[in-house]
């Protein structure tokens, strides 16, 4: 075959072959990572959050948590203090991150937490300190990364 000659079919139709391969794969992971890390900004604000309130930084923990003019550090201390209903707060695991079942167009993203008066988080073998794990569900505003209880 000389250099003006045109390459066989069998070329042509590896080529093609291994295009259409490369842009479903490059489409595949594409689709992968945007499963992976949506919800990543909303997670990352949580673990901000739950890492102050690990410090014991509740004063922190509440300027992010960018409360309402109703919700009082009082109130704050109330739930998440370290003699709050969730309190003390020494560990945590973030279970899932996802938009809230049948809701249309959602302003914000749901954060399931399981929060620990133990430090390290404990395994599920132990029974006995692992009936102290709470499970919480925060809801993280999309725009401005604020907290709130789900509505």
């Amino acid at each position: 075959m000389s250099l003006l000659e045109s390459p066989s079919d069998a070329q042509s139709q590896h080529r093609r072959l291994l295009l259409w391969v490369g842009l479903t794969a490059l489409v595949l992971l594409s689709i992968v990572l945007w499963l992976a890390f949506r919800f990543h900004p909303e997670k990352q604000a949580a673990e901000k959050f739950f890492d102050a309130l690990v410090a014991g930084d509740t004063a922190r923990a509440y300027q992010l948590w960018k409360p309402g003019a109703s919700y009082k550090m009082a109130d704050f201390l109330a739930d998440w203090g370290p003699n709050g209903y969730y309190g003390p707060v020494k560990s945590y695991h973030i279970k899932s991150a996802g938009y809230p079942r049948g809701g249309k167009n959602p302003s914000g993203v749901l954060v399931t937490v399981e929060i620990s008066p133990f430090s390290p988080f404990l395994p599920p073998e132990d029974v006995e300190k692992s009936r102290k794990t709470k499970v919480v569900t925060i809801w993280v505003e999309t725009k401005d990364k604020s907290f709130s209880f789900p509505p």
